[in-house]
């Protein structure tokens, strides 16, 4: 939701170790990761379909399109069932502003919260304006929440249906998208985990991630060692090194990787911990929640504080954006959370005392 490459880099494979939004996302050319022995290698390109040009349709706006289908459909089956107060048709509409409070929360959430520069970045290419280069990835999950809460509180003010159980209800079909939103990270190799402890280096377990744009970091070690690789022909003798080495890796240049892996630094899983933690887990836990009718808020406060809770812990390996705001071991997503943590108990708590409110729902019950 969930760390980005700059326009000039923009024909380029993605960057993994800068901070959200400092970069942006380039065409790679291979379709899947490298699993060697020893780690992951990230070789993929972000683009499903690239029509040239840097245009084209991405993983990241796929997976986002996704989430929102498959929670659209499970709220229509919640509906259908009487599960929940929306009709059928409601949902579709319900649905339609919550894709709106996403992307509006989302991407602003990133620009004020990870890469305020954006606000002043103006550039040729359309959509001209950083802020509106979505495309490239950079959106916040903190900031989609509030849009979200938002895009609730307008529909159910236009539609007279009780807030607190629009939340509930965009809680319980969000995990979805979550995961696929982690997922869509991965492909654009941002956000990456912490470096594993050094001891493990020389022989990192298999689950561990390399990142081969490691190399374009000012002061990456091993160049001198790799640099034979150009007069040999491996990699392409005219471009840039080690431009060429990186390009050669994400092209899919089995010999390239080959030499510049054991070079690289393992990291922790981060994406594929998050989209476990953000997905089947969240999810689970909200369903054992509104297994039975609750009243409206219980369910959105249980998902605020697991939310926050799971983010806290998965948050703890993930690598810190450079730049970004940082209390001693506590980095912002981890400050926004704890918020989210205390507003999430907070509001559960107020909600089941509410005796005033009949409970509704119930995953389990058909009405």
């Amino acid at each position: 939701m969930d760390a980005e490459d700059s326009a000039a880099e923009s024909s380029r494979p993605r960057e993994a170790f800068r901070s959200p939004g400092s970069a942006r996302s380039a065409p790679c050319r291979t379709s899947a990761p490298m699993l060697l022995a020893e780690s992951i290698i990230h070789t993929l390109d972000p683009y499903a379909v690239e029509f040239g040009g840097g245009f084209g349709i991405r993983w990241y706006g796929l997976s986002y399109a996704v989430g929102f289908l498959i929670g659209w459909m499970f709220l229509r089956w919640l509906g259908k069932r009487g599960s929940i107060l929306l009709t059928p048709v409601q949902v579709s509409d319900f649905v339609f502003y919550v894709v709106v409070g996403v992307v509006i929360g989302g991407r602003l959430g990133h620009v004020l919260f990870y890469d305020r520069d954006l606000v002043t970045t103006v550039h040729p290419g359309f959509p001209w304006w950083g802020v509106l280069d979505i495309h490239h990835g950079g959106m916040s999950s903190h900031g989609g929440i509030v849009g979200v809460t938002l895009a609730a509180l307008l529909f159910a003010a236009r539609h007279r249906v009780p807030f607190l159980h629009l939340i509930d209800c965009a809680a319980i079909g969000s995990p979805p998208g979550l995961a696929l939103g982690r997922l869509a990270n991965w492909v654009n190799g941002e956000l990456p985990g912490k470096a594993l402890p050094p001891e493990w280096w020389a022989s990192p377990p298999w689950w561990s991630t390399k990142f081969p744009a490691e190399a374009l970091e000012p002061g990456f070690p091993h160049l001198a060692k790799l640099a034979p690789l150009q007069r040999m022909g491996i990699v392409d003798p005219a471009a840039p090194f080690p431009r060429s080495l990186v390009d050669a890796c994400y092209a899919g240049n089995e010999r390239a990787l080959e030499a510049l892996a054991p070079h690289l630094t393992p990291h922790y899983p981060n994406q594929f911990l998050q989209a476990l933690t953000d997905g089947p887990i969240l999810l689970a836990i909200l369903l054992v929640v509104w297994w039975k009718p609750r009243r409206p808020g219980v369910v959105a406060g249980w998902f605020f504080a697991a939310y926050g809770t799971l983010r806290m812990g998965t948050e703890a390996l993930r690598q810190p954006d450079h730049g970004v705001d940082q209390i001693g071991a506590l980095t912002l997503p981890m400050m926004l959370s704890i918020g989210l943590i205390a507003l999430g108990a907070g509001l559960a708590i107020w909600a089941s005392r509410r005796e005033q409110m009949p409970a509704i729902g119930g995953i389990g019950r058909r009405h």
